[in-house]
């Protein structure tokens, strides 16, 4: 009996790529972010392109030879365009546009107009509301966040401003934001000129964990911090903010007024580089602590 031969039957779909096909499939072939879908498509034809039949691609490239001839057959067919994926209809609509168009008019009132004790409302529970007000049997958060996520006015988002009552509004803030932009009456300010921004914060807790940290460790064990703490009352936190080096300078106080803002001042202004410095321009609000 003589040696058994496989017969490789070769594809009536003959690959001849243009210059420019070679160019973009070896481009998407060796791609470090390519996905890998698009990575085996492109090595298919690649390879057919070189005379290899489907039998052996599909061999060489761990394929069932069902997938080599599909995807050879496609770019015979419609060449680069025919690598993509076709449109899938996709699961039928759960939720009518009506159902939609309600829940994102409860996203728009006032949690309280439902007897609801929440200042806004979240996800979950604009959910819950719907399925209380029969809206729709059930729906979940997550459909929720992506239809409001999808709306191309969204009008339960809102963003506060002042309006500017003083008449000098526009003076005042043209100085400060010239300062902003290193020039000071009309002439720029030099190297050892500096900006800085003040402000406080009241009311800050301070804190004290009773149990230490436990570090992290092999194996995906994350830095453990307990959830116990004393508290030792509130302190206030005041700060200047280099605004062209990116530096703060802060400290606390028991409360805030004059005399910790001079604190901060005198803190500042007798350390380096402000000590020494030819100009430093202060930016305050109209509080009663930098006004006194």
């Amino acid at each position: 009996m003589g040696d058994k031969e496989t017969m490789i039957i070769s594809s009536p779909f003959v690959i001849i790529l243009s210059a420019e096909e070679h160019r973009v499939l070896t481009v998407r072939a060796h791609g470090a972010r390519t996905a890998h879908r698009d990575v085996i498509r492109a090595r298919i034809i690649l390879a057919a392109a070189d005379g290899a039949p489907n039998a052996v691609i599909a061999a060489d490239l761990g394929l069932h030879v069902d997938t080599v001839r599909k995807w050879r057959r496609r770019f015979h067919h419609h060449r680069l365009a025919g690598l993509a994926d076709r449109p899938r209809s996709g699961r039928p609509r759960t939720f009518t546009a009506v159902q939609v168009a309600e829940v994102k008019a409860l996203a728009c009132e006032l949690p309280a107009d439902s007897d609801i004790p929440l200042a806004r409302w979240s996800c979950p529970d604009l959910a819950g509301e719907a399925v209380r007000r029969g809206v729709m049997d059930s729906v979940s958060a997550s459909t929720v966040r992506r239809w409001l996520a999808t709306d191309a006015i969204k009008p339960w988002q809102h963003r506060s401003w002042i309006f500017p009552s003083d008449p000098d509004f526009a003076f005042k803030a043209s100085r400060v934001l010239d300062l902003y932009a290193r020039h000071f009456d009309d002439v720029p300010l030099g190297e050892d000129d500096y900006v800085l921004s003040a402000d406080e914060k009241p009311g800050v807790q301070a804190r004290e964990r009773i149990h230490p940290h436990r570090p992290p460790r092999p194996g995906r064990r994350p830095l453990l911090v307990e959830s116990e703490y004393r508290r030792h009352g509130t302190l206030a936190y005041l700060a200047a903010y280099d605004v062209h080096h990116a530096r703060v300078i802060g400290h606390c106080a028991p409360t805030t007024g004059i005399q910790p803002f001079t604190a901060l001042v005198a803190k500042v202004m007798t350390g380096e580089p402000y000590a020494s410095a030819r100009q430093v321009f202060w930016v305050v609000d109209n509080g009663s602590s930098p006004r006194g």
